[in-house]
């Protein structure tokens, strides 16, 4: 048996995502204006969104206009929301090792949705993903807040749920498309939070204006375009653990562009959650079965 190469095409692809997401926090912090989460969140969807809607020109219809809108608030509004506050009332690290636990909440939903048997081989990979997330960007002095917490929990549960109904509920559209119209969703459902909660923006910089055409333009449309058409191939818990990249490439950033160090600790995180993104693959990874060879023809002897 050998592993399928268009599988790991399609891995591979998907994978570009999550590691363009681990630039968020850098270009969060060192091109947008601080304090507005809300507001950078409405920014980077419903633009995005309606730029897609007008290459695709198609809005959906009968029951997809409420698939689109709970699927637009668990992939984007309250997850987003739940991301900012937990990523305000805790440290980076322990935010991100709260939300590593996504992983194993896909495969609980996806037995749970989707019927698909839980292997322990991709149990172990998610608790891998995590350790290793855990290493890599907690601290000693990381405090744990409950509310932070809980916020982190409950948005690893929404994109978690997010992740098993986009499988589930396989669109009659492109991926475009479904792309398009959740993203216009999400940021629509943000959009009193972001004018009710959050005051007016300052008059944005150029460093403003290209931070989030960036997070529109690549960190939303498409990253999830990419996201969307992995869901719609690959099986759910092996596209969520390929969100552990995320704080891989975060990390990295700070130490190529911030200066920041690499402890010896970090280092074996980026191993352990390497280790448990490959085991994850291969816990649901198709396999095609190799080819006998031909039979050689039987020699012509004269009689």
């Amino acid at each position: 048996m050998k592993t399928n190469p268009r599988y790991l095409g399609d891995v591979l692809t998907t994978a570009v995502a999550p590691a363009i997401w681990g630039s968020t926090y850098f270009v969060t912090t060192s091109f947008l204006p601080q304090g507005y989460p809300l507001t950078v969140a409405l920014l980077r969807a419903l633009p995005a969104g309606l730029l897609l809607l007008l290459i695709v020109r198609k809005l959906p219809t009968g029951l997809w206009w409420g698939r689109a809108f709970i699927l637009g608030a668990l992939n984007f509004s309250f997850f987003w929301a739940m991301l900012f506050v937990s990523a305000y009332r805790l440290p980076g690290g322990v935010a991100a090792t709260v939300g590593a636990v996504q992983p194993l909440i896909v495969i609980a939903l996806s037995r749970l949705f989707l019927g698909n048997p839980i292997r322990p081989l991709a149990v172990l990979a998610g608790l891998a993903g995590m350790a290793g997330v855990g290493l890599l960007v907690l601290t000693p002095k990381a405090g744990l807040d409950p509310v932070g917490v809980a916020a982190g929990l409950a948005g690893a549960v929404s994109m978690a749920f997010g992740t098993v109904l986009t499988r589930r509920w396989a669109p009659p559209v492109s991926n475009l498309t479904f792309t398009a119209w959740q993203l216009t969703a999400g940021g629509i459902l943000l959009l009193p939070f972001a004018l009710l909660l959050e005051p007016s923006l300052p008059a944005p910089s150029a460093a403003n204006i290209a931070g989030i055409a960036y997070l529109g333009l690549i960190g939303a449309a498409f990253t999830y375009l990419l996201w969307f058409r992995g869901l719609s191939r690959i099986e759910p818990s092996a596209v969520a653990s390929l969100g552990f990249l995320s704080p891989v490439v975060a990390t990295l950033l700070g130490w190529l562009a911030l200066g920041q160090s690499l402890a010896p600790a970090q280092i074996a995180g980026f191993a352990m959650v390497l280790a448990g993104v490959w085991f994850s693959q291969r816990a649901t990874m198709p396999v095609r079965p190799i080819r006998p060879a031909a039979s050689p023809e039987p020699a012509n002897h004269p009689v």
